[in-house]
């Protein structure tokens, strides 16, 4: 542990206290020292973390994910909420939100864009961050988390469908996206919106009434 001026003074302060009591422990050496030394660890903060109550928790990396603001859900039988299952970057995994979509109807719902829907591959409206289907490797640094190359995605139209009253859930990592200048930066901090369209209607058939809307939230890194 680096020492730090807090460890020094507490130190200085033992030190004074057993020469005036004339011993430092039961051993009673000459030079006043103990064996054993009972003082307690101080907290380690030589990674940036701040024990007293800073966003960033001791062994994390990166910045803290917040939900600042979300919308109210949409008129449709598609209820979607958001909520942060990561709410650190870490060696270990980037932030991380679960998105859960509910059919509030007593029918069979179909619902698309399938992955947009559950906000993969989708990014924020500044296009600084991208988020990406969970459990799966991606080129980025562990503990950074900035896509070294931009993500491929397929221009397919999928289509979920949900019966009536199901509830379904999917985690996606929040990545950096790749920058084309080649700048060397991990995750920013600051507020980004996040939005996604939301088409509900007989999307595998031939019936053309179809409703679409627009949901989505925001989040700080901080």
């Amino acid at each position: 542990m680096s020492l730090t001026r807090r460890t020094l003074v507490r130190s200085t302060a033992l030190l004074s206290v057993g020469l005036v009591a004339g011993c430092l422990g039961d051993g009673g050496s000459d030079n006043g020292g103990s064996d054993t030394d009972d003082t307690p660890d101080l907290p380690d903060t030589t990674d940036g973390s701040d024990p007293a109550g800073g966003t960033r928790p001791t062994g994390t990396g990166g910045p803290g994910i917040v939900l600042s603001s979300v919308d109210s859900a949409p008129d449709l039988p598609i209820e979607p909420t958001v909520e942060v299952s990561e709410d650190v970057a870490t060696d270990d995994h980037p932030p991380q939100l679960r998105i859960t979509l509910t059919n509030t109807s007593d029918e069979t719902v179909e619902v698309g864009e399938g992955r947009a829907i559950f906000f993969q591959y989708v990014s924020d409206d500044s296009r600084e961050l991208i988020f990406l289907p969970a459990g799966e490797m991606y080129p980025a640094d562990p503990g950074c988390w900035r896509l070294d190359e931009p993500i491929a995605v397929t221009e397919e139209y999928r289509i979920e469908s949900f019966d009536p009253g199901e509830s379904r859930s999917k985690l996606v990592d929040l990545y950096g996206a790749a920058k084309e200048d080649g700048e060397e930066s991990c995750l920013p901090v600051g507020e980004f919106r996040f939005e996604s369209t939301f088409t509900v209607g007989s999307l595998s058939g031939g019936d053309e009434e179809r409703t679409d809307a627009r949901w989505g939230f925001s989040l700080s890194l901080e």
